[in-house]
């Protein structure tokens, strides 16, 4: 029998199908709408909100999304391959695929495991996990975890230097290949699902697993902090958030009083609205790390970041969770790749294979997934997450052969309609 070829696409058919004669189903939808529903019907309202939500009325969010839509990829005939080579280089390192998990806080909220189960499922795919700053595991847990392969450190920076630069020893230290620097999160967005719920995780002690363990927070928590203005009622609601806050504390072996502490002073310290480029450049000279910045979307800052010596940019708007009516992440990428001569990876928005070949025939070196990932893990943990990224990638492999584009590095303009008067941003 002639070899059809094989690559991710084929084996994911051939198993789900394989699988399907004896009555089994996968265990996630492959659908992004039934994904992200399937995760709904999972969690309670409060978790779901604070992972699908997004800033003010989420035009960002829809921006992003109708971004994709607008781009056409076009295939060539009869110049297909028997297998594809996804593999795409990145920061002196070549990847087996252009993709890699983006950070995303308070994961506990998805299932208990959290970032753990999140972590192994990288490594069992072979793709690179950001871990967060607002983790709810410590980044040495899930970088043992994760063996040899390939992991990167968020760093969000806050108000106390001090504290910044022991994430950034601790990254280094546990195998990171790069700090990526958040730089659109220097004060909390207007998120009406998490307002409408008075639900903020890091009240409650979610999402701070990296500064409970970290030992120059944990040695500033016998420092008062001034009374918040505003003092929550005393009712049975904030009996059991103080039970849950307790029993976090227990986790990282903190005292009930050391873990409100530690709550309180998370929350005071934790976003920096005056951080500047200067920053920047203080974070390269504490670190030999290469430095990817997040959140670029004009092109004067991609040539700001040139500049400053950085290693690679990533264009976001965090998912559309910041400012509504921001630009589409999508609509900037081009902009961004011409203005930087730097590596650029491409965030906010990414659902399917055939949206990351869209991204990279834009010029991104590669993606990160973000939201389907948390929604699979919510559905099934570290499976749940696996089978996300086998169907992302499948499909993208799939795409590039239907495309008849032999490498992922292969793809670019040539691939893409050229945009119609009436379909521009």
């Amino acid at each position: 029998m002639t070899n059809i070829g094989s690559g991710p696409g084929r084996t994911r058919q051939t198993q789900v199908y394989v699988r399907g004669l004896g009555g089994e189903r996968p265990r996630v939808p492959v659908a992004p709408e039934r994904l992200q529903e399937a995760a709904r019907a999972k969690l309670n309202p409060a978790d779901f909100a604070y992972i699908a939500g997004g800033a003010g009325a989420e035009r960002t969010m829809r921006a992003n999304l109708a971004a994709f839509e607008r781009v056409k990829l076009v295939p060539r005939r009869l110049s297909g391959s028997r297998e594809r080579d996804l593999s795409v280089d990145l920061l002196g390192r070549t990847l087996p695929a252009p993709l890699l998990l983006a950070p995303i806080g308070v994961l506990e909220s998805a299932h208990p495991e959290a970032d753990l189960a999140v972590a192994r499922a990288a490594a069992a795919e072979g793709v690179p996990f950001i871990f967060s700053s607002q983790a709810s595991v410590p980044m040495e847990t899930c970088a043992a975890a994760m063996g040899e392969s390939p992991r990167l450190f968020q760093l969000y920076w806050g108000t106390d230097d001090e504290v910044t630069r022991s994430f950034v020893r601790r990254a280094e230290a546990c195998g990171a290949a790069a700090i990526v620097l958040t730089l659109d999160t220097t004060l909390l967005g207007w998120r009406p699902r998490d307002l409408d719920l008075g639900h903020l995780p890091f009240l409650r002690g979610r999402g701070i697993a990296q500064y409970l363990s970290d030992p120059v927070f944990r040695s500033r928590l016998e420092t008062p902090l001034p009374a918040p203005a505003v003092q929550p009622p005393r009712t049975p609601a904030l009996v059991r958030a103080g039970a849950e806050l307790a029993a976090k504390g227990r986790t990282f072996g903190l005292r009930p009083t050391q873990m409100r502490s530690a709550a309180a002073r998370f929350t005071a310290t934790y976003t920096r609205p005056d951080l500047s480029w200067d920053d920047v450049s203080r974070l390269r000279e504490w670190t030999r790390l290469p430095i990817l910045l997040k959140g670029i979307l004009h092109p004067d800052d991609a040539r700001e970041a040139v500049r400053r010596s950085v290693d690679g940019l990533i264009v976001s708007n965090h998912g559309g969770r910041q400012i509504d009516g921001e630009i589409g992440a999508l609509d900037a990428l081009p902009g961004v790749v011409a203005a930087g001569n730097l590596p650029v990876l491409f965030d906010s928005g990414v659902r399917t294979g055939s949206d990351v070949a869209k991204a990279l025939a834009l010029g991104a070196r590669a993606v990160l997934l973000g939201r389907p990932y948390a929604y699979g893990l919510a559905i099934a943990g570290e499976a749940g997450v696996r089978e996300v990224l086998q169907n992302v990638l499948a499909e993208f492999d799939l795409t590039l052969g239907l495309l008849g584009v032999r490498a992922a590095r292969d793809l670019g303009p040539g691939t893409l309609a050229p945009p119609s008067p009436s379909t521009q941003p």
